[in-house]
């Protein structure tokens, strides 16, 4: 999560239930919310928490649920994941990583989010991403776990991974899933090393996204056609491909959590500058 500027778009800082569901009725689930509605049996997900979409556990859950609930019912096609105003999402909840108790609480943390995370990457039917604004942390690691991602243009919008600026590494499930989303060795690099919010046609560019277009109708509208042209075939064979091209990833994924010293690199949130970094970024989005 980054601090924004107080007052319309803001701009990063730089240092920084099943198919009963009727068409288009919304379910609203969660202290961090998840809405939800179904179009053309598509489950448009919305993350809406009032500020900045930020990622908690509760909304980690409602995530998983929904991919399971996507994966059973053969009537649902997929998933379209986007956000309300003026965020897709900023990240993580700042302050829940700034109230681990101790080092075990984190590693119980990231346990889930590994689990859940790889889930929602290996979801059966498409998944795609649609940006409607401001894309950064795990709003973009879960943006690169979907299959397709599409933005929304606007001059303010920013997307980009700057971990690296406010002392924080990838876990083994969200680096490897970024490395995939990325497709090069190079491309990681220049995201992840340089921790860039750039405008959306930089992230084109630079193919951390796939379209860019105009505005929100065209933006959900787009989403739902990709997820159609995917899904909607004889038998569908995308269900085999996506398993097989995801494959290998996670078998790195697992192989990597199964190696305990993953688990090291969690002390960095009791480090005191990378909390008094955290705590700098969290005042600066409360502002």
């Amino acid at each position: 999560m980054l601090p924004l500027e107080k007052g319309g778009w803001g701009d990063f800082d730089r240092t920084s239930r099943d198919t009963q569901l009727h068409e288009n009725e919304m379910i609203t689930t969660g202290e961090t919310m998840i809405e939800e509605r179904i179009e053309d049996n598509i489950v448009i997900a919305t993350l809406n928490d009032g500020r900045t979409n930020a990622f908690t556990l509760e909304t980690l859950t409602q995530i998983d649920d929904l991919v399971k609930r996507v994966n059973e019912d053969d009537a649902l096609k997929g998933i379209v994941l986007t956000g309300n105003g003026r965020f897709f999402s900023s990240g993580f909840h700042l302050p829940m990583f700034l109230g681990f108790k101790d080092h075990a609480e984190a590693v119980d943390f990231f346990l889930k989010e590994e689990e859940i995370l790889i889930n929602f990457f290996t979801c059966k039917k498409p998944v795609v991403s649609a940006i409607n604004g401001h894309c950064a942390a795990a709003g973009l690691i879960f943006s690169m776990a979907a299959d397709y991602r599409i933005a929304k243009f606007h001059e303010k919008i920013k997307i980009g991974m700057s971990e690296i600026k406010i002392g924080l590494s990838l876990s083994i499930a969200q680096n490897e899933i970024v490395r995939f989303g990325l497709n090069s060795d190079k491309a990681y690099r220049d995201v992840m090393y340089f921790g860039e919010m750039m405008g959306v046609h930089k992230a084109k560019e630079m193919e951390i996204i796939d379209e860019v277009v105009n505005d929100d109708e065209a933006l959900i509208s787009r989403a739902k056609e990709i997820v159609g042209l995917w899904i909607d075939t004889p038998n569908r064979p995308f269900i085999t491909m996506k398993g097989l091209l995801k494959q290998d990833t996670v078998e790195r994924i697992h192989k990597g959590l199964a190696d305990e010293t993953w688990k090291d690199a969690l002390h960095c949130f009791f480090r005191e500058d990378v909390r008094a970094t955290l705590q700098f970024v969290q005042a600066s989005m409360n502002g």
